[in-house]
């Protein structure tokens, strides 16, 4: 009695693989710029509102203190009981690694060191 021998492969061609690794690539081309946009546009959302609540901390101590437009202001001293402070007890840093500067005055807005050398810009609108 014979018994019948069947090879049936079951795995995938060389072909088939191919196809599957170019479309995965393709789909990476297509996908990893999106991310990168996406990424660079958080972080800039998180330096202007980093901004955005420097200024608001400066109106603060200008309005107990008494202060008026022009008057001076003792960067980031003045400001640190208005904000809250990261875990190294200073004002949180611009998430790119710019850094926040305050022209010493009140009524001017605080500016990253970035501005608008990247893209999206870090400036409050």
């Amino acid at each position: 009695m014979k018994k019948a021998t069947s090879f049936s492969s079951a795995g995938f061609t060389l072909v088939e693989i191919m196809i599957v690794v170019a479309i995965i690539g393709l789909l990476a081309g297509i996908a990893l710029p999106n991310f990168i946009k996406a990424r660079a546009a958080s972080q800039a959302n998180g330096c202007i509102n980093n901004l955005r609540k420097l200024d608001d901390a400066a109106n603060q101590f200008a309005i107990e203190y008494h202060k008026n437009t022009g008057d001076t202001l003792n960067f980031p001293n003045d400001l640190t009981p208005y904000i809250k402070l990261n875990r190294a007890g200073s004002i949180p840093p611009c998430p790119v690694g710019g850094d926040y500067y305050q022209d010493g005055t009140i009524g001017a807005r605080p500016t990253c060191s970035l501005g608008t050398t990247v893209t999206p810009a870090h400036v409050l609108p």
